[in-house]
C-alpha cells in the first residue's frame, strides 16, 4: 500500500511538472504572437548561394555568428557536432529554428530556413521597422567583427623565417606551424607589469578607428631589453599564442640591402608579430647591410604604413648602448625590461616547476637575493627542471648556484679594484694575451671555481648539473 501511494505521488508530481512546463511554453508562444501583432517588422533574407550558385560569404559569417550565441544552447532543438579538436563540441542550428538576439536594446530574430524543392538554405532576419535605421548597419558590422574574432581563434599560428634571396625561390618567407607551448599566464613576470602589457594589447586590438582618426598607422611596437635567458623570447611566444598572431622572425644577416628589408615587410600579413632579435648587434658602425637608415625606415618609415594591424617587437641586451633617437616614441611605443631573477620571480618558478608555494629553504634563498646575487630565470628554471624529482635538492642547487654567482661577482669587483689602483697590470696595459687577470684566465677561473663549489655541495646527490652549460642555456632561452 505504501509503494502504491509513493507511485501515485510521483506520478502527480511528474504530471504537474509537465503541465507547468507546457503552460510556460504556451504562454511564451501567445505572448510572442501578441507582441508580433503590435509591431510592424522588416525582413531581410541572406541566401546561402547567389544566382550564379556561388557561395554568399555573408551567409557564412551570419551562420558562424548565430552558432556562437549563448542563446543557441537554450533553443528547443540544436545539433551537436564534433569540432576540429578532440574535446571540442559545436552547437549548430537546425532547420527552421528561430534564434533571438539582442543588440542595442533591440530584438533581432533569425530563422534558419531550408527550401524543400531546391534544398537551398537561407537565414531570414526580422527586426522592427522602428529599429531598422538605428541598428541595421551597426548590427551587421558587429557580425563581421565577431566572425573575424572567431576565425582568428581558429587559425593555426605559424612561424615565418626569411631565407636567402635566390632567383629559384618562390618568395622570401618559409613557414612552419608555431607550436611553442608558452602562454601569457605562464610567463614569469611581475604581475602588475603583466596586467599592464595585457591591457595594452587588448586596447590595441580595438583601436583601429582611433588610430585612423589620428592619422596614424594601426601598429604597436615593443622593445624588450635585458640579458640573455631573462625570458624575452618566451614573452614573444606568449603574446603570439594569446593573440593567435603569426610570427615573422626577421634575420637581418640574410638581408641584402635596405630595399630587400622593405620587401620583407611588405610580404608580411596582417594580424602578425614582426620580430627582430638582438637589434643592438646590427646597429654598430661596422654593420652596413642593412644600414642604420634602412632599419629606422623599417621601424617607422613610409613603408610601415603597409603594415597595418601588426605588432613589431625588437629585443636588445643593453638599452644604454643604443642611440636614444633609435628608441624615441613613434619608433618604439613600449619599453619592457627583463631583469635577472629576483625572489618574487624565484617563487613563481618554484611554484610552476616544482609545485612549491612555500618551503623551509625559502628564507635562505631570499637572504641571498638581498645580497645582490642574481641568475637568469632560464638558469634557475633549468636547475629546477633537472632536479624536479626532489624539490628540496633543487632548492639546495639553486642556493649553491646563487652563492657561486655572488662569490664570482665579488672576485670580479676585487680584480677591477686592484686594476684601477695600479697594483696589478691588466692585459690592456701589458699588451699581451696572458696573465692572471686576462679575460680568458678570469673566465676559466670562474668556471672552475663554480664547478668545485657545486660538486662539493652535493656530493650525496646522484644528478650532475654541468655549470659549463650555463652560457649555452642562456643563449637557448633567449
Amino acid at each position: 500500500m505504501f509503494f502504491y501511494l509513493v507511485a501515485i505521488i510521483a506520478s502527480c508530481f511528474v504530471v504537474k511538472l509537465v503541465l507547468k512546463t507546457s503552460l510556460v511554453q504556451i504562454v511564451k508562444k501567445w505572448w510572442r504572437f501578441l507582441e508580433d501583432g503590435c509591431y510592424v517588422y522588416q525582413f531581410y533574407r541572406v541566401p546561402q548561394f547567389n544566382h550564379n550558385m556561388q557561395e554568399n560569404q555573408l551567409y557564412r559569417k551570419v551562420y558562424t555568428y548565430l552558432n556562437s550565441l549563448p542563446c543557441v544552447e537554450d533553443s528547443d532543438f540544436t545539433n551537436l557536432f564534433s569540432g576540429d579538436k578532440s574535446n571540442e563540441i559545436n552547437l549548430v542550428l537546425d532547420s527552421n529554428q528561430v534564434v533571438v538576439d539582442n543588440f542595442l536594446s533591440a530584438r533581432v530574430s533569425w530563422i534558419n530556413e531550408k527550401d524543400v524543392n531546391t534544398a537551398n538554405k537561407s537565414l531570414v532576419m526580422k527586426i522592427r521597422k522602428k529599429d531598422k535605421r538605428r541598428i541595421l548597419q551597426p548590427y551587421l558590422q558587429h557580425i563581421h567583427s565577431v566572425f573575424d574574432e572567431i576565425e582568428q581563434r581558429k587559425k593555426e599560428v605559424r612561424l615565418f623565417v626569411n631565407v636567402d634571396n635566390e632567383p629559384q625561390r618562390n618568395g622570401r618567407w618559409r613557414s612552419v606551424p608555431f607550436t611553442h607551448p608558452a602562454t601569457f599566464d605562464t610567463i614569469v613576470m611581475d604581475t602588475d607589469l603583466k596586467n599592464k602589457v595585457k591591457s595594452d594589447l587588448e586596447t590595441f586590438l580595438k583601436s583601429k578607428q582611433y588610430y585612423h582618426r589620428l592619422g596614424k598607422v594601426w601598429k604597436r611596437s615593443y622593445l624588450l631589453y635585458g640579458l640573455s635567458g631573462t625570458g624575452k623570447s618566451t614573452f614573444i611566444a606568449g603574446i603570439a599564442n594569446m593573440l593567435n598572431y603569426d610570427v615573422y622572425d626577421v634575420d637581418l644577416s640574410k638581408v641584402t640591402d635596405d630595399s630587400d628589408l622593405k620587401l620583407l615587410l611588405l610580404q608580411t600579413t596582417c594580424k602578425s608579430l614582426v620580430v627582430i632579435e638582438d637589434l643592438d648587434s646590427y646597429l654598430g658602425e661596422k654593420s652596413t647591410v642593412p644600414s642604420m637608415s634602412g632599419i629606422l625606415n623599417f621601424m617607422d618609415g613610409i613603408f610601415s604604413c603597409c603594415a597595418e594591424e601588426r605588432i613589431m617587437i625588437f629585443t636588445i641586451n643593453n638599452k644604454d648602448q643604443i642611440d636614444p633617437m633609435v628608441l624615441r616614441p613613434g619608433r618604439i611605443d613600449v619599453h619592457i625590461h627583463f631583469p635577472l631573477c629576483d625572489f618574487n620571480a624565484f617563487k613563481s618558478l618554484a611554484n610552476s616547476h616544482l609545485g612549491l608555494k612555500d618551503h623551509k629553504l625559502f628564507p635562505q634563498v631570499e637572504e641571498i637575493f638581498q645580497t645582490g646575487s642574481g641568475l637568469s630565470p632560464a638558469e634557475i628554471g633549468e636547475i629546477m627542471i633537472s632536479n624536479r624529482s626532489s624539490p628540496t635538492r633543487a632548492l639546495k642547487m639553486v642556493i649553491s648556484a646563487l652563492q657561486t654567482n655572488t662569490d664570482s661577482r665579488a672576485a670580479t669587483r676585487n680584480a677591477r679594484r686592484l686594476s684601477e689602483s695600479g697594483s696589478v697590470r691588466t692585459v690592456e696595459e701589458t699588451g699581451g694575451d696572458s696573465g692572471i687577470f686576462c679575460k680568458e684566465s678570469v673566465r676559466e677561473f670562474k668556471k672552475l671555481y663554480g664547478l668545485l663549489r657545486i660538486r662539493s655541495s652535493r656530493k650525496d646527490s646522484s644528478y650532475e648539473f654541468d655549470t659549463s652549460d650555463k652560457d649555452n642555456s642562456r643563449h637557448d632561452h633567449n
